[in-house]
């Protein structure tokens, strides 16, 4: 499989891990994080240059991306010289920005170790970090060289962190691809699932069609990837990054902008209680947090990258498996979807 982008194409690749580690160049860098370090680092290639930051979202700041940048210059790195992102959805954007930045840019290689980041934020070439005030507020596009993606990492995953993952799968069914979540509605996906390879690819095929098309997120399209993105960052954001899990975050959000498609009339009834029966049967939460008001959520969600000054701009639904970029959506109705959706 391959992307192709404005500067040409990228392979995704899907195989095991030794074959992955082989595959890297000879003079590379490689970013981890502390958990996988533990776990893999050792084994990967101990012959290369290796970073490893705290593991976690809080990480992805502007605190470890002036640490990448420094350790690179310290090192000595060339231009020429790939930096190896190895790790989850964190260390592929927190990396892939220091490879966009680093000498003005230099080849970058995603391995990403989740079911998230193998599905969703490895693929795209959106990289970037958070700001206290939001998520994802300073980044870049830089397109991979090359992602492997190797399913046997998975096997080590923490249940929390392969159920988060899970949310983007769905998040894919929802906006585009209503007979996955018939399937997964009768099934729900657990590790070891004989189909995950399977799906880890029919979703990194919905990205592509969409990425490929708008590949620098100007028409909308692009957008309806963050479905379920909006509410979610807020969240995150408003619990600074150590509440919920950004997949988690996504899931709670998705039900949510749901409630929203339904309440303006864009999305027929029980819409909502379709998404959130799926997302609950993958033990992922559905609740806004109660310490979170709508108000704040709101306030939140003003500082998204999609909004345009006149309203929010919200990815919704208009029933499973069609979604649409909304601008200019009222804040108080969104406030008052929310109040309703606490009170259930």
């Amino acid at each position: 499989m391959k992307i192709r982008h404005r500067q040409g194409a990228y392979p995704i690749i899907f195989t095991t891990l030794e074959v992955a580690r082989e595959a890297v160049p000879a003079e590379s860098f490689v970013v981890t994080d502390s958990h996988l370090s533990e776990k893999y680092v050792h084994h990967f290639r101990p012959d290369l240059p290796t970073l490893v930051v705290p593991a976690g979202e809080t990480s992805k700041s502007m605190e470890q991306f002036d640490r990448i940048l420094n350790w690179l210059a310290r090192n000595g790195m060339r231009r020429h010289q790939h930096l190896v992102a190895f790790g989850g959805g964190m260390i592929g954007d927190l990396a892939g920005f220091a490879a966009s930045t680093y000498m003005r840019g230099v080849p970058l290689i995603q391995i990403p170790t989740t079911l998230l980041s193998m599905v969703d934020s490895s693929v795209g070439g959106k990289v970037g970090i958070d700001l206290p005030s939001g998520k994802n507020l300073v980044g870049a596009f830089k397109a991979p060289t090359t992602v492997y993606i190797c399913p046997e990492v998975l096997q080590t995953l923490p249940d929390r962190e392969f159920t988060a993952g899970v949310a983007e799968v769905l998040k894919y069914g929802f906006i585009m691809d209503e007979p996955l979540i018939t399937s997964l509605s009768k099934l729900p996906l657990m590790p070891g699932d004989g189909r995950l390879t399977e799906i880890i690819r029919t979703c990194i095929s919905h990205k592509a069609t969409i990425v490929e098309r708008d590949e620098m997120d100007t028409s909308g399209l692009r957008a309806t990837l963050n479905f379920g993105h909006t509410v979610g960052h807020a969240i995150e954001t408003l619990q600074d990054f150590q509440g919920l899990l950004h997949g988690e975050a996504v899931a709670v959000g998705m039900a949510t902008e749901a409630q929203i498609s339904e309440s303006l009339g864009l999305a027929p009834p029980l819409t909502r209680a379709a998404i959130t029966a799926t997302l609950s049967a993958h033990n992922l939460p559905t609740a806004i947090p109660d310490e979170l008001s709508a108000k704040d959520l709101v306030q939140a969600m003003l500082s998204d990258k999609k909004s345009t000054g006149d309203g929010l701009a919200l990815s919704l639904v208009g029933g499973i498996g069609t979604c649409k970029l909304r601008t200019g959506v009222n804040v108080d109705d969104v406030i008052r979807s929310i109040d309703e959706l606490k009170r259930d």
